[in-house]
């Protein structure tokens, strides 16, 4: 009977056993599918955003492309008014064409304006010696004020040679009507303040400028032309005597006089 009963004993405890193991099988069974749902799960939903993401990338890049491509027009063909004004706009370049272009104009208005070196022949060994003596043996021969004025035209003071040149024009006419013309052509060229070839005088000689407009003469501008003159005489003479063009002139007829 006791075997009996311990058979059944063992019977059961095996039978509650087996069931027992089953259920923790079948828990962890359970755990497991849920732990891989819950890894593969978020993997999935990840891959769904990165699709998203890249959708949504390819979407935005033809716009970001598109705007990109309107700004880069929009800097080359910036206007003055636009608020990436740079040196590539396109109103500065011709803004700056036409202000090369009105210098041109006037650069070449101005070389219109100015008269012809004189005529003269080649100066000799024994001229060239003697402007250094004076400046009025300089002024006296047209050599001489020919390399005078080229050298006045480095320093950009050749208006003060032009306008001593205009006189001298004036004073050899006799007919009214062209001393009148001439004169008024003189003052708008070197005595106006407006003109770029002003030449420098103190206020009493333009004074007497002003009131020898009302009836203008051969002699009209006589005090202008000596104080120019003596603004030569006294300032850039002794520089052209010391300049390249003077000394290159000398040794060049020296050469040739010795070669003869």
């Amino acid at each position: 009977m006791w075997r009996q009963v311990l058979l059944y004993f063992r019977t059961h405890s095996y039978r509650a056993d087996n069931c027992q193991a089953k259920e923790t099988l079948q828990n962890e069974d359970e755990e497991d599918i849920k732990a891989a749902q819950w890894i593969f799960k978020p993997m999935g939903s990840e891959r769904m955003e990165m699709r998203k993401r890249q959708m949504s990338t390819t979407q935005e890049t033809p716009g970001a492309a598109q705007a990109q491509h309107s700004t880069g027009n929009r800097g080359s063909n910036a206007c003055c008014f636009c608020w990436c004004c740079c040196c590539s706009c396109s109103c500065l370049t011709v803004r700056n064409q036409d202000e090369e272009r009105a210098r041109r104009t006037s650069h070449e208005l101005q070389a219109e304006g100015i008269p012809n070196c004189e005529e003269s022949p080649a100066p000799t060994l024994e001229e060239v010696n003697a402007w250094a003596q004076s400046f009025d043996k300089l002024m006296l021969t047209p050599a001489g004020r020919n390399a005078f004025r080229e050298f006045l035209r480095t320093e950009f003071s050749e208006e003060n040679m032009l306008f001593w040149m205009a006189c001298e024009e004036l004073k050899q006419e006799s007919n009214k009507s062209v001393i009148e013309e001439k004169a008024r052509l003189i003052y708008e060229d070197y005595i106006s303040i407006l003109s770029p070839k002003e030449v420098s005088l103190d206020s009493r000689v333009r004074e007497v400028i002003n009131r020898n407009m009302l009836e203008p003469s051969q002699h009209t501008f006589d005090d202008a032309q000596l104080q120019i003159y003596t603004l030569m005489h006294r300032d850039s003479y002794p520089r052209f005597m010391n300049s390249a063009i003077y000394k290159d002139l000398l040794r060049s007829l020296s050469e040739k006089s010795i070669e003869a």
